[in-house]
């Protein structure tokens, strides 16, 4: 219910989230609320354009005008500036592309149009593994400093947006470039070296690579439950940490919702059933902690004897990611079970307490003490 809350839920004024960026960062990447300041990442208004569609879904119509606006007459992509191409694609990109099929506003899909033709330089590589940072204005690309390798992750999933340009343009460019590496390489990410039970190592050399594909997809989830799945103690939560250790990062609870997603569409039924108990992780991820608010990267306990099944480390309290939140929504969607709507609904409220801050990661998600007293 995208109008609504879940019974029981008070009503929450969603607008004063939207006050802190508006009146200290309007028109930056990021507020920072602590300073009433803001920082920059690509200088391009991330914050602005990655809220468009939600701004649209809650039905906060005068603050999707004065964004607009901002859009219209302020937004260029006309600058020397190196962008990361993943967040670029998922955060600009995308956040276009989906204001677009709300709004039918050409305005978005021009912007969109734009700023995809901006990004194909970085796919000018040997395999088409594309390099990690483009120059929106010179046109150039090149690897991270810290690397000459390309991160797997980000280089398998950006597929989306940029065919849908295509599909939208009737522009082929979009989706034969980054699809073409499928196409003209037979080994890339299905012959990657350390490759175990399906699950690809962490970087890929842009002289080779390939997509991922569903007998890839249902061989690394094999992989996941023979490698990475475990259980905490004493509440014998089931996680999947990384490799020989006991961590596991808020990143992952993007992983309900994939499994859910899959098992909707005809893929093994045992997928929604670890994806309901990682789902439950997730959410203890929140309750466990003092403010309700999950770290970054938990420590599951697996030993006997354990009073709590989670620690967290002092870097680590910090977090105001999206997964957990969004794997809630496929979960309640697929399965119709209303404690992922509540679950969902007493998240948001947790976040409404940091404040007025719009885009701050939030810290110190476990209370600190001092003499005894929290």
């Amino acid at each position: 219910n995208l109008q609504g809350q879940p019974a029981g839920g008070g009503a929450g004024r969603l607008p004063t989230r939207l006050e802190g960026y508006k009146e200290f960062a309007w028109g930056h990447d990021e507020l920072r609320p602590i300073s009433k300041s803001y920082s920059e990442w690509f200088g391009l208004g991330l914050t602005l354009i990655d809220a468009l569609d939600t701004m649209w879904i809650l039905g906060l119509k005068e603050e999707f005008e004065e964004a607009r606006a901002w859009v219209s007459t302020e937004l260029s992509f006309n600058r020397n500036v190196d962008v990361n191409l993943f967040e670029s694609t998922i955060r600009i990109l995308g956040g276009l592309l989906s204001t677009y099929h709300l709004t039918g506003d050409s305005l978005f899909l021009d912007k969109a149009k734009d700023i995809g033709s901006r990004l194909m330089p970085a796919f000018k590589t040997p395999s088409k593994i594309p390099y990690s940072d483009v120059n929106i204005g010179k046109g150039t690309a090149h690897p991270p400093r810290w690397t000459s390798d390309s991160t797997v992750a980000e280089v398998t999933s950006i597929q989306l947006e940029f065919r849908e340009l295509t599909r939208l343009t009737q522009d082929p460019q979009y989706q034969v470039t980054t699809g073409r590496r499928s196409r003209e390489h037979g080994g890339g990410v299905h012959q990657l070296e350390g490759k175990l039970d399906g699950l690809v190592p962490m970087f890929i050399n842009t002289n080779s690579g390939e997509c991922v594909c569903l007998c890839d997809y249902l061989q690394a989830v094999e992989g996941v439950k023979k490698n990475l799945l475990q259980k905490s103690s004493p509440g014998g939560l089931t996680f999947v940490g990384e490799s020989h250790t006991d961590s596991s990062d808020h990143l992952v609870c993007f992983l309900p919702g994939t499994l859910a997603l899959g098992a909707h569409n005809g893929l093994p039924a045992d997928h929604m059933d670890l994806a309901k108990e990682l789902m439950e992780t997730c959410y203890q991820m929140y309750v466990q902690m003092e403010t309700g608010l999950s770290p970054e990267i938990v420590h599951f306990n697996m030993h006997q004897g354990s009073i709590r099944d989670i620690d967290v480390k002092l870097a680590d309290r910090h977090n105001l990611r999206p997964e957990t939140v969004e794997s809630l929504f496929y979960l309640y969607r697929f399965t119709n079970d209303q404690k992922y709507q509540q679950w969902g609904w007493e998240i948001l409220q947790r976040h409404k307490r940091v404040a007025w801050s719009a885009a701050a990661s939030v810290v110190q998600v476990r209370a600190q003490t001092c003499n005894g007293a929290v």
